[in-house]
């Protein structure tokens, strides 16, 4: 197994320490390691930094072991090597101890069909030896209406849609406050309201000092929620640290459209632009060092017909492209 360290996009202040129960970090892990029988190396010398109070994304392409980590976090299933500690606790040791403190919905929530959303929740929590029953009752209707389903608590298990299961998936990891939370696709099924509530109800919760680490296939969703990001790429972490910090590592590009391209693509270059490509009717450069006003000038002057001109900024898309080198796509 390969120990090179994944690569960093953060400063030293946002990412140091990977040790556990330093201040400041509620997932850390040291040469985290995962082989299958067979030889399948599914993840390989992770270290992987959370800071506390960040909404953190776990992003990935397809069998890069997003969910393999998540596995390894929660105690599920036992590292080949490495040490995981969650919340400052080995949790391979001492699960007992940091466990109880993280609410998880992973791999798609379960439920009893022919129960209704309510009297699952109520199930859930009665297997919670820390909770009081007294106010059991309470907890369920806080937690069916922070996720909106209130109106649906009566209704069974079997008939909610997709959606539906997933908000009571959700409902259920947070019965109890929470120093953690661990999510797995947590707006599979969702219409866009639906994306936009869970959205709001994660930055709350971070706001109330929980942690949120969540994995996603949707980069927009990542992309407006979260404060760091990790890239994982055939198992390996390739990258982690602030959003930011993965946008710093991608340029800007200015970007003509127009019929006249290679007249355009000359005069791109004639006015410093590096970079020059031309796909379908639009002409880009990397737009560091161009002002872009002097440029759509020279466009004109030059004859160019520009139908369309801009500055694209980089995307998070962009940046988890030029580090995997392959488009999208979340473990199923």
């Amino acid at each position: 197994m390969r120990r090179e360290p994944g690569r960093t996009v953060s400063d030293a202040a946002d990412i140091k320490g990977t040790g556990g129960g330093e201040a400041g970090v509620a997932i850390a892990t040291q040469g985290l390691a995962k082989m299958y029988r067979g030889g399948q190396l599914a993840v390989d010398s992770l270290d992987l930094t959370v800071p506390t109070g960040s909404v953190f994304g776990f992003l990935g392409p397809n069998g890069s072991g997003k969910t393999t980590t998540i596995r390894m976090l929660m105690g599920l299933i036992a590292p080949t090597a490495g040490q995981a500690r969650v919340l400052g606790v080995d949790v391979l040791l001492h699960g007992k101890r940091a466990l109880p403190r993280v609410g998880a919905l992973i791999e798609g929530p379960a439920h009893y069909p022919y129960l209704t959303g309510a009297q699952n929740l109520a199930r859930y929590d009665a297997a919670d030896a820390a909770a009081d029953p007294r106010t059991r009752a309470a907890r369920v209707a806080e937690a069916l209406d922070r996720v909106g389903l209130a109106n649906a608590a009566g209704k069974k298990a079997k008939a909610y849609s997709l959606g539906m299961k997933q908000r009571l998936g959700l409902a259920a990891a947070l019965l109890q406050p929470r120093e953690l939370l661990i999510l797995d696709e947590p707006t599979n099924g969702l219409d866009p309201q639906g994306m936009r509530e869970i959205r709001s109800l994660i930055s709350s919760l971070a706001a109330d000092g929980t942690t949120v680490f969540l994995s996603s296939h949707l980069l927009d969703e990542i992309e407006q929620v979260c404060t760091h990001v990790a890239v994982m790429n055939h198992g390996r972490l390739v990258a982690q640290g602030p959003v930011a910090g993965l946008y710093a590592s991608q340029q800007a590009r200015l970007a003509v459209t127009t019929e006249d391209r290679d007249l355009a693509a000359t005069v791109l270059k004639e006015a410093g632009g590096e970079d020059v490509s031309i796909a379908a009717a639009v002409v880009s450069c990397a737009a560091a060092g161009l002002v872009p006003e002097a440029v759509c000038a020279a466009l004109v002057g030059a004859g160019v017909r520009v139908a369309g001109f801009g500055v694209q900024r980089p995307t998070l898309e962009d940046a988890f492209v030029a580090l995997t080198g392959e488009g999208f796509d979340v473990d199923q």
